[in-house]
């Protein structure tokens, strides 16, 4: 890989998300060199994906370079590569563009679209954890009303225009919500000559409420804001399969439609030489002490989404969100030189700063620790937090701007196919 030799410790980073970022930025000035291995050169917003899906955002206003990100720091090194393996007995990581040692090994890996072993339901519906996937769901809902113009088949009209979305929480809610925006108010302007309010949007969710993570007042004010803006709430029905074409469920209820989109679920990416039943828990995520450590090992760890730390408050482990992942990423860069100096380790203490989701415009809902609170006040802090956490100043003008204009022309001018969809 090309990576100098030096008499610091080598800190080896699997993964730019959060957690990853966090933690080489805590230890980007310190007596270390750190390595941070990704297959994209980019870190992603992951929160604002569902904006790109549906328009509003194009990709560029919620990525970042890597390489950007830590530009100025010195022994710091970032390579463009997909790991396949980590040796524990050679201390090595192994990936398609070679191999590298390390003294210290951090996997942050985050998570992947859990489909719960329907390979049917993987190969046919659309999953939302990536930038390319989220370009291909904005391709194929634009190309849907494309196909609608031109077929005389009302069965298959009603289909291409009729959306399911598996999942209830924030991902499910934030998309449902954006899509019946379009309906509302961008869809009659561009097809005029198609009868968009047969278009149907339906999300599916096994549990008895929505935004299960948060407040009940949040959970049903999201379920009312949704039911205004025309959104089909389908509880205490869990999908089975879907086929292309149709969308069975545990009832008689039933879905003829051209898009599915899967939100019901993540899991850990896990990496082989770290998938074992040995490290691997509930999720498919790896068990880790109060100090990130993996077990049996000092000198490996794992943080954020991929990361199960057991506690009384969190039995099955923190949210897989991005503060737990942030929280993780800067305590264990103290951790690691307090290991170097030979101090002490601090364990993780998680401070919950609370949780949140927008419905569209002027509609959210927010969780705070000692207030709760919904409707438009909420959307502006939705909007403010959002602004915050993004990187760069660049990304935070563009993202600004372009919700001022949606805002104020009802509008969203990235509903641009740029490279068709079509499944294989």
């Amino acid at each position: 890989m090309n990576i100098p030799r030096t008499s610091f410790p080598r800190v080896v980073i699997i993964g730019g998300g959060f957690a990853g970022v966090a933690l080489a930025k805590k230890l980007s000035k310190q007596e270390v060199q750190v390595v941070l291995l990704d297959k994209h050169n980019y870190h992603t917003f992951q929160p604002l994906l569902y904006q790109v899906s549906t328009g509003g955002l194009e990709p560029d206003s919620i990525a970042y370079p890597i390489r950007k990100i830590l530009k100025d720091f010195p022994n710091f090194y970032f390579r463009l590569a997909s790991v396949e393996e980590i040796n524990t007995d050679q201390n090595k990581v192994i990936t398609n563009i070679g191999d590298l040692k390390f003294d210290y090994l951090v996997v942050a890996s985050g998570s992947k679209t859990n489909f719960f072993g329907n390979s049917e339901i993987e190969k046919y519906s659309m999953a939302m954890k990536t930038i390319p996937q989220s370009l291909n769901l904005r391709s194929l809902i634009l190309e849907n009303f494309e196909e609608a113009l031109l077929t005389s088949d009302l069965n298959e009209r009603n289909a291409l225009m009729n959306f399911v979305i598996v999942g209830g929480g924030p991902t499910g809610v934030e998309l449902a919500g954006a899509l019946a925006e379009i309906k509302k108010g961008i869809l009659p302007k561009d097809y005029p000559d198609l009868d968009t309010r047969l278009a149907q949007i339906h999300i599916v969710q096994s549990g008895d409420c929505i935004l299960k993570g948060m407040s009940e007042k949040a959970s049903q004010k999201a379920e009312d804001f949704l039911e205004k803006l025309g959104v089909n709430i389908w509880k205490n029905v869990r999908v089975t399969n879907y086929d292309g074409k149709t969308v069975t469920t545990d009832t008689d209820l039933t879905f003829e439609t051209a898009t599915v989109v899967w939100a019901a679920g993540v899991k850990g990416a896990t990496i082989k030489g770290l998938d074992s039943t040995d490290f691997v828990t509930r999720g498919n995520r790896i068990l880790v002490n109060e100090y990130n450590q993996i077990k049996n090992f000092q000198h490996i760890f794992a943080i954020g989404d991929i990361a199960c730390m057991v506690t009384e408050a969190h039995p099955f482990g923190f949210p897989m969100m991005a503060q737990p992942a942030i929280q993780q990423g800067k305590q264990l860069g103290d951790n690691l030189l307090r290991i170097i100096e030979e101090k002490p380790l601090k364990p993780f203490v998680y401070k919950d700063k609370g949780a949140m989701a927008t419905i569209g415009r002027n509609k959210a809902v927010v969780d705070l620790k000692n207030v709760k609170f919904q409707g438009v006040f909420a959307w502006y802090v939705w909007m403010f937090v959002h602004l915050f956490f993004l990187i760069g100043f660049r990304n935070r003008m563009v993202v600004f701007v372009n919700w001022v204009y949606n805002y104020i022309r009802f509008d969203r001018e990235a509903r641009l196919i740029i490279r068709p969809f079509k499944r294989n």
